[in-house]
């Protein structure tokens, strides 16, 4: 089964990661794959538009750090850096090259492709699964989904992809990486992190609805106005705001492999969901 499909409907692009038994996590394997279908998806000139989809109960559950299929001892032939491989590198030299690489690297160059980027979000959109999200330029979500980045419970500032600030206003940031707790949908509406709350029976019909209009559109007046509001959003720091919050993440990583038990703070899936559902 790939774990990533890829569907034309007219002139909308529909990419489905299929992972739901493990509620979409990213594996290496996915990322490399959506990289492949946003490729595919960008060289066609009938695509207009572009939907990022979860198939299932979830739209992304995060990375990847402790299902069967976790690849992350695996080399890829990489596509958005110029680190070297990290395979067979130790400590925060195999870390760093593989983050700069599969999050950081990746989803800046997701953040630029030249279509317009739907997400449609349903049930849960965690940590690993908000950089996806984040990336696209629009985001529908279901009325029953929810947000959250519960990765400072492992002593790290926020995921790779350090948007935060620029997805909400500074001191709801805080609280949201704070306290780690859900951001229900329709609060994410409220602070202009998404664009459209729909019942769940809807969100498709409503979200495939919003693309075809947008399709309507010239190509090339789409692809420059994206590219003037991020420009705009990058003369506002967000580019240099993210580099320097790649540097404090892997600071906490290296902090956490000389003070606990890994560089994860001993915790994992079952342990963080634990904690989630205790606070």
């Amino acid at each position: 089964m790939t774990v990533v499909r890829y569907e034309r409907r007219g002139p909308v692009a529909v990419v489905t990661m299929n992972r739901p038994e493990y509620r979409n996590a990213q594996n290496s394997a996915m990322t490399y794959a959506l990289d492949e279908a946003f490729y595919r998806a960008v060289a066609d000139d009938e695509v207009k538009v572009i939907v990022l989809a979860g198939e299932g109960k979830h739209f992304s559950a995060g990375h990847d750090i402790g299902s069967p299929e976790r690849d992350a001892h695996v080399s890829f032939d990489r596509k958005a850096s110029l680190w070297w491989d990290h395979v067979g590198k130790e400590g925060a030299e195999s870390r760093f090259a593989r983050e700069s690489e599969v999050y950081l690297g990746m989803c800046r160059r997701w953040r630029e492709i030249p279509k317009p980027t739907i997400a449609m979000v349903q049930g849960a959109c965690i940590a690993g699964g908000l950089m996806l999200a984040w990336v696209c330029d629009l985001i529908v979500a279901a009325d029953d989904s929810f947000f959250a980045d519960p990765v400072v419970r492992m002593g790290i500032p926020g995921v790779e992809y350090f948007a935060h600030p620029w997805m909400m206003p500074p001191r709801v940031a805080k609280e949201f990486l704070f306290t780690g707790g859900r951001m229900p949908a329709w609060r994410a509406y409220e602070v202009g992190m998404v664009n459209r709350v729909v019942p769940p029976a809807e969100l498709e019909t409503e979200t495939l609805a919003l693309a075809e209009r947008i399709a309507t559109m010239p190509r090339m007046g789409l692809a420059l106005t994206k590219k003037a509001v991020n420009q705009a959003e990058d003369l506002q720091g967000m580019h240099a705001g993210m580099d320097s919050v790649f540097g404090l993440h892997h600071l906490a990583h290296a902090h956490n492999a000389e003070t606990s038990a890994d560089s994860l703070a001993g915790m994992d899936p079952k342990s963080m969901k634990a904690a989630a559902d205790g606070s």
